[in-house]
């Protein structure tokens, strides 16, 4: 027997074509959810009244076409009513818990595994703050037994669906044949201020509402699971990839560069993204994948599949620039972009819920995933179909 990444052990089979792998957890299922309301970059700049020519140009040239929100109520003069801390904070716990469970019930109908299974809940948000969590209200709200293990990760930001996703995968690789669920969930619209600063700007112009919520389970070892790894072998028939490792890197010269401020003005918290992160981002992105790549004995040229967090043009941009990858490798990053906006923390799943729908994975692909984030930090992971 050879050990491959930590975790996975691979026993050698007469057919060199064939591998059976243990102790890995596998993605069974991925739903998302929005909130029901939708706008485009122009009926927001209409709708909050927004005509400062460079403001403008910043939303327009976005590459944001459609963004779910839930905007603030409509004055007696047209205007949107301002909204406090406190309301930002109630319009978080709701919006969060709605698509949440939405989420959540799309994810058990998209795995073919019931409510009561869950064994594990995992809830990540970054949008606001709630104590009892996210966790513990779902499982109220939706049903969920009292006896389900859980844990919340609050403030990693947009790379935080990766962290979580480390630890829910232990978690399954420790509880083989038992169902772990990780929920992110992110009401945007909960996290803003409205000044006519380019900074606020920027991030106005970038985050939408989403939720997207995957289950997992490691097969026990009765039930060992056999891929082809044969050149043109046939379709993954479940769809349901191997979590084989993961990668971390932390840039500490650029721990700033993505943060929360409290804005005494506005007496709200205000989200500060430095203009050089999609160059500082990019520049790093190399060494990180060449890591998670090296650890199993890949090249960047084996990877099939690319999902990357839907940061915003740039951040694209400078990723798919620096890594080599095509405009087509990153395709599902800029159709999330243009569809809903940066995501946060659950912009990677909603591509990889479209790169199954495309069902274009072969069994023996290998994918990469990748979320980015404040740290800064850049996490990645590698699977397997």
């Amino acid at each position: 027997m050879t050990t491959s990444l930590p975790g996975t052990a691979v026993l050698d089979l007469p057919d060199p074509a064939t591998k059976l792998t243990t102790g890995t957890a596998r993605i069974a299922g991925v739903g998302t959810a929005t909130t029901e309301r939708s706008y485009s970059q122009l009926e927001l700049l209409d709708l909050f009244r927004i005509t400062d020519p460079k403001v403008r140009s910043v939303f327009l040239n976005s590459a944001i076409e459609r963004r779910h929100l839930t905007i603030p109520p409509e004055a007696a003069d047209g205007t949107r009513l301002p909204e406090a801390q406190g309301e930002l904070l109630a319009k978080h716990k709701r919006v969060a818990l709605d698509m949440g469970a939405a989420a959540v019930r799309a994810c058990l109908e998209n795995s073919g595994i019931e409510l009561s299974d869950i064994d594990y809940l995992c809830c990540v948000t970054t949008t606001g703050f709630l104590t009892p969590g996210i966790s513990a209200l779902l499982i109220r709200e939706m049903g969920i037994s009292a006896a389900t293990s859980r844990v919340d990760v609050v403030g990693m930001g947009c790379n935080a669906g990766l962290n979580a996703l480390n630890a829910t995968a232990g978690w399954a690789v420790a509880n083989p044949g038992k169902v772990a669920v990780m929920l992110c969930t992110e009401a945007c619209s909960a996290a803003y201020v409205m000044d006519s600063t380019l900074r606020t700007a920027v991030v106005n112009s970038l985050f939408g509402d989403g939720a997207a919520a995957i289950a997992l389970v490691a097969d026990t070892p009765d039930t060992a699971y056999v891929t082809s790894g044969a050149p043109g072998g046939p379709p993954s028939a479940a769809g349901s990839p191997r979590i084989l490792g993961f990668a971390s890197h932390l840039i500490t010269d650029a721990i700033d560069a993505m943060r929360y401020d409290w804005d005494d003005d506005q007496g709200k918290f205000s989200f500060y993204l430095d203009p050089q992160i999609p160059y500082v981002v990019g520049a790093n992105a190399e060494q990180v994948i060449d890591r998670l790549l090296d650890g199993a004995g890949l090249r960047r040229s084996d990877i099939a599949h690319w999902l990357v967090h839907s940061g915003g043009k740039k951040v694209i941009d400078a990723v798919r620039v620096n890594l080599g990858l095509t405009r087509h490798d990153v395709r599902h990053t800029t159709s999330v972009l243009r569809d809903y906006g940066n995501l946060s923390s659950s912009s990677f799943l909603f591509s990889y819920e479209r790169l199954l729908a495309e069902r274009v994975t072969r069994a023996g692909d290998y994918g990469v995933l990748m979320t980015m984030g404040p740290g800064s930090t850049i996490e990645t992971a590698l699977v397997q179909w």
